[in-house]
């Protein structure tokens, strides 16, 4: 395998695309809507106007010096740039941990877990890599269709070689977790572990159901009737959504800022500033990079992936699965166990579908327990 080539990397969006975006949010038309719908059918206007305003506000040169602070890199493997942070832990034997995230967050989700894993505790401590998806943020767009999450994640295998790991864990949450999963099917012998948040319902369940089976199935049943018009959209007519919303800050943030009300925990509440800034950041990152419509696409690719979405292969892989409660769908422990051989199953006390935004350190806390408890070797 050829050794890679990496250059430095650092966040530095134009000014004038920063002066766009605030032309832009400034002269905002605003949809008619009946204010008595709530959040039933999507973001609130006043709702909108308020983030919006936020937004217009928010100060990026300061999250970009924060984000910069984290050492990030560039390098290209079988033809696809990625970008990725890479921060080494405290003392020797650091244990290498990738972390991946999902839609519609980026890799700014995962750095507040970056002084939490770095630093050793009880003489374990983490080589984090967060790399951005394709497609997501500054690492390349695919400008060709197989950009699935198969592929990417052979990528990450690439990539955690030649960083010089030769074994490593690997975590994901959402779009995420399909990643590490494949990574499981394809490249167990690269990993000490997965790590993920939730599984995925739509495996095809031989046998009998246990009763919190069958009720997981039924809400999901509920779930993709009443909520899942937008992965639909993803999967069937990306280019024409992405038309849209690459075009419109007020769209954009419409259509990300109702997900991070309904899938966190708690909802997403106007007085809770750090939570705002968090979602300009993300939203920023998209606007400037233009890629939400190559960010959503991955849905068609994942869809259209058979391997995807077959039951995982069983093998000795240790698995660990944290089920946060807010998030879309948690699945009950024996959903878990049902395709894991060696399956680590947690509830989590609180948070949803952004926990390295929600609560990091409950996040961190549970990744060092499930590498702690892993049987050594």
């Amino acid at each position: 395998m050829s050794a890679l080539s990496i250059t430095p990397f650092t966040v530095a969006i134009p000014e004038a695309t920063l002066g766009d975006l605030r032309q832009r949010l400034a002269h905002t038309r605003h949809a008619a809507a009946i204010d008595s719908d709530g959040w039933s059918a999507g973001m609130p206007p006043q709702v909108l106007r308020t983030l919006l305003a936020h937004w217009q506000d928010f100060d990026w040169r300061a999250a970009e010096t924060a984000i910069n602070a984290y050492p990030a890199f560039r390098t290209e493997i079988d033809g696809v740039g990625l970008h990725f942070v890479h921060v080494r832990g405290e003392g020797p034997n650091c244990i290498p941990l990738i972390l991946t995230n999902g839609w519609p967050s980026c890799f700014l989700e995962l750095l507040p877990l970056i002084p939490l894993l770095t630093k050793s505790v009880n003489g374990l401590a983490f080589d984090i890599v967060i790399p951005s998806l394709p497609g997501y943020g500054f690492s390349d767009q695919p400008l060709e269709p197989g950009m699935n999450i198969t592929r990417i994640a052979a990528l990450w295998a690439r990539l955690m070689a030649g960083l010089g790991y030769a074994r490593f864990v690997a975590h994901g949450s959402d779009m995420g977790a399909g990643v590490v999963d494949r990574l499981r099917a394809n490249h167990a012998g690269q990993l000490i572990a997965i790590h993920m948040i939730n599984v995925f319902s739509g495996y095809p369940a031989d046998g009998a159901l246990a009763p919190e089976e069958a009720a997981y199935l039924a809400a999901a049943g509920q779930w993709r009737a009443a909520e899942s018009a937008y992965a639909m959209l993803h999967a069937s007519k990306p280019q024409t959504i992405a038309a849209a919303l690459n075009d419109t800050p007020a769209g954009l943030a419409a259509w990300i800022g109702e997900k991070f009300h309904g899938w966190r925990d708690g909802g997403l509440r106007m007085d809770d500033r750090a939570a705002l800034d968090a979602l300009c950041a993300v939203l920023t990152v998209y606007w400037a990079t233009q890629t939400i419509g190559s960010s959503q696409r991955l849905y068609r690719e994942a869809f259209a992936d058979a391997g995807a979405m077959s039951p995982p292969p069983r093998h000795g892989v240790p698995v660990g699965v944290a089920v946060f409660p807010a998030d879309i769908l948690p699945a009950p422990r024996t959903w878990a166990q049902r395709w894991f051989d060696r399956c680590d199953w947690q509830a989590m006390p609180r948070g949803g579908h952004f926990p390295g935004f929600e609560t990091p350190e409950l996040l961190a806390d549970e990744l060092r327990r499930f590498v702690a408890a892993l049987p050594a070797g």
